[in-house]
C-alpha cells in the first residue's frame, strides 16, 4: 500500500460536479493499494497517518498529529500511484490492484481511520473520474509504504 499524505488547509473531491468529499484543516491521503496488500497494511497506515506528528504545536515545530489537533481527513483511492515509469514514456498500472481487490481494501483503511479518529472520513468515489482540489499547507507532503 503507498500513500502520499498532504497538509492542507483546505481540500476537496468532485465527481461529475458534485462535491463527494471535502475538508477544512487536516490531510489529503492518496492512496494507493497493490495486489498483495492486506487489511493489516491498511491498519498500520492509518495508525502511522493519525499519528504522523506534521502539525505545529505552540512553538511552531511540527510536533502534533491529526489525532492531536482534531484534524480532518479525506482520503481518494489513487491507483495511479502504482505507474511504472521505467519502461519508454507511458505509464504502466500492473503494480495496482484490480478494483474488486483493492475497493474492499481502500473501504476497510477508511474504517481503520474513523475508528481511530472516532468521526466520519470523507472520500472520493472508488473507480470514478474525480477532480481534487486542494490548497497544501506548508508545504507538507509525505510518501508512506507498508
Amino acid at each position: 500500500m503507498r500513500v502520499l499524505v498532504q497538509r492542507v488547509s483546505e481540500a476537496e473531491v468532485r465527481v461529475d460536479g458534485e462535491v463527494s468529499g471535502a475538508i477544512g484543516h487536516g490531510l489529503l491521503v492518496l492512496v494507493g493499494i497493490a495486489p498483495t496488500d492486506t487489511p493489516a497494511h491498511g491498519e498500520r497506515l492509518a495508525r502511522k497517518i493519525a499519528n504522523l506528528r506534521i502539525f505545529d504545536d505552540d512553538a511552531g515545530v511540527m510536533n502534533r498529529s491529526a489525532v492531536d489537533v482534531g484534524a480532518a481527513i479525506l482520503a481518494v483511492s489513487q491507483f495511479t500511484l502504482y505507474a511504472a515509469t521505467d519502461k519508454g514514456n507511458r505509464p504502466s498500472y500492473v503494480g495496482a490492484a484490480r478494483p474488486e481487490v483493492a475497493q474492499p481494501l481502500f473501504t476497510a483503511f477508511v474504517a481503520a481511520l474513523e475508528h481511530i479518529l472516532l468521526r466520519r472520513v470523507p472520500t472520493g468515489v472508488f473507480g470514478a473520474h474525480m477532480q481534487v482540489r486542494l490548497v497544501n499547507d506548508g508545504p507538507v507532503t509525505i510518501w508512506l509504504e507498508a
